[in-house]
């Protein structure tokens, strides 16, 4: 597994560098954000890099910042979604508010960036809601502004998910407790409202 390139930068395009390593060029896949940020011809560049291997091929994806790198990996992860079209959300979306946009369930948000319709882009926050909440919680994830009421709601969602319910199920249940108006001061309360409706 390739983890980083570091060397001279032989030619560019929008989507595409060369990076010549002691004598020996490789292509490695950018986005359009991380493009703009590139050196001059014959400068030096360091990219952290996802080696992508395909029974036809062996691509590199390249990218400014560790962090960067290991969303767009979440983000592959997700059914639908290949290392073209997680490029062209990096690229069409930063970084922070791709991850605001799926904990808050911007739909709208994420469907600006190219290659993502709506069903593509709801099936993100389905699958990913929770994770990137969770890594909110950790301090991985910085910058996301939540009021209490997302705060609770996704404390919620995760200790469903610990109980042992699906993500859509779990999301399901809290939602007919909003639409049912059962109105809870803390997340505790929450998920016991919402076991009612597993």
């Amino acid at each position: 597994m390739i983890s980083f390139i570091e060397g001279k930068l032989d030619s560019k395009d929008f989507t595409q560098v060369v990076i010549d390593v002691n004598g020996v060029g490789h292509e490695v896949y950018v986005s359009l954000a991380v493009s703009d940020q590139l050196p001059a011809l014959g400068g030096k560049i360091r990219l952290h890099t996802h080696h992508h291997i395909r029974e036809d091929a062996q691509q590199l994806f390249g990218f400014l910042e560790k962090e960067e790198r290991n969303f767009f990996r979440l983000l592959i992860s997700v059914s639908g979604i290949g290392p073209k079209v997680g490029m062209g959300l990096l690229g069409g979306v930063r970084l922070t508010d791709l991850q605001q946009a799926i904990v808050l369930e911007d739909v709208a948000r994420i469907s600006t960036a190219p290659g993502i319709g709506k069903k593509t882009a709801q099936r993100l926050v389905l699958e990913l809601k929770s994770k990137v909440s969770l890594m909110m919680k950790e301090g991985v994830v910085d910058n996301i502004p939540l009021t209490k009421d997302q705060e609770m709601w996704n404390e919620a969602l995760l200790a469903l998910i610990s109980l042992g319910y699906n993500q859509a199920i779990a999301q399901k249940a809290l939602k007919k407790t909003a639409e049912k108006h059962e109105e809870a001061q803390t997340s505790e309360e929450l998920v016991r409202k919402s076991l009612n409706y597993v």
